[in-house]
């Protein structure tokens, strides 16, 4: 059993074309263009998923974090198997144990480390993706022997079954959210202003720092030769700046101040608290979503405001 979102789409064709036979796979969706799409492709759809629940011997969770509660807690779990196997792709409500699993039933965690669109690609390519694997809660004696054939048959093996946690995914997976990005976007916000008050334009800003597209080109040679070694590829000016210019920073107070996100607002837990008080609120329409409050106050920085001008400026 599974939804039909980025991932349930990618996998469940992924397990079907691995000879999973297709009266064997249900799609679990409500009734919108994601389960119009599954029927199309031929899989059967439920719109009940209590009744999906019901038959239902492996559950793929395969829906956004903030939904999960409510529809496993109020949904799935009163109906669930009690030897049902449940499958997540994010550690976050499982650690937080933010769901109600009975103790009989297997936990495993199969989280590609891909989105779902390259789940499938690969997969169709035969070159598989990488993906962390765990056994939550090995209630039956053989959870993480499931978690390895699941891995197997959305085609995750042939790059590599990582062995991981639900806390570990989760600890990487906020940390970058709330630590990592928010520091580059900062920098990325800070270096506009200099660069602006140095008398550079919008227009050569945002090309040479984002719109080219080279930053991304940047991260792909990063992931297919190293981290380090990319910098071979750019100009010598290039890497002895970078090179020179990285190890002469203190990164103390950074390191400080990653431990304190980590520690104090992720693994105790205060973040998953306090997105828990506003997720009813995510669903509002309008400038009164916390989220697009949130958008609003970013764009409004000297950054924001010069490319919103020059993507106007393009468009004309």
């Amino acid at each position: 059993m599974s939804s039909f979102g980025n991932q349930g789409a990618a996998q469940a064709q992924n397990l079907r074309d691995s000879g999973i036979p297709n009266d064997n796979i249900v799609i679990a969706n409500r009734e919108d263009d994601y389960s119009k799409d599954a029927q199309l492709k031929g899989f059967h759809v439920e719109h009940d998923f209590g009744k999906a629940a019901e038959i239902a011997d492996v559950i793929f969770l395969l829906v956004p974090d903030q939904v999960q509660p409510k529809l496993f807690n109020e949904e799935l779990a009163p109906k669930l198997k009690s030897n049902a196997v449940i499958v997540i792709a994010s550690g976050y409500n499982v650690f937080f144990k933010f769901l109600n699993i009975a103790p009989t039933n297997d936990v495993v965690m199969v989280a590609p480390r891909m989105i779902g669109s390259s789940v499938r690609s690969l997969y169709q390519k035969g070159q598989g993706f990488p993906c962390f694997v765990s056994a939550e809660q090995d209630a039956s004696g053989k959870a993480l022997d499931v978690a390895l054939s699941i891995s197997l048959a959305i085609g995750a093996t042939k790059a590599g079954a990582i062995a991981s946690s639900a806390k570990e995914e989760t600890a990487m997976d906020l940390f970058a959210e709330q630590a990592l990005w928010p520091n580059i976007i900062v920098l990325f916000r800070e270096a506009f202003s200099v660069l602006k008050e140095a008398g550079c334009s919008d227009e050569a800003l945002c090309y040479e720092m984002w719109m080219s597209k080279e930053p991304a080109e940047i991260f792909e040679r990063a992931a297919e030769q190293g981290f380090i070694r990319q910098l071979k590829l750019h100009s010598t000016v290039s890497q002895y700046g970078q090179l020179k210019g990285a190890l002469s920073l203190d990164g103390t107070a950074v390191r400080q101040h990653f431990k304190d996100i980590l520690h104090n607002r992720v693994l105790n837990g205060k973040f998953a608290r306090e997105f828990s008080k506003i997720e009813a609120e995510l669903e509002i329409q309008g400038d009164d979503n916390p989220l697009e409050k949130l958008y609003k106050e970013t764009e409004a920085s000297e950054l924001g405001q010069a490319e919103i001008r020059v993507r106007k400026r393009l468009a004309q």
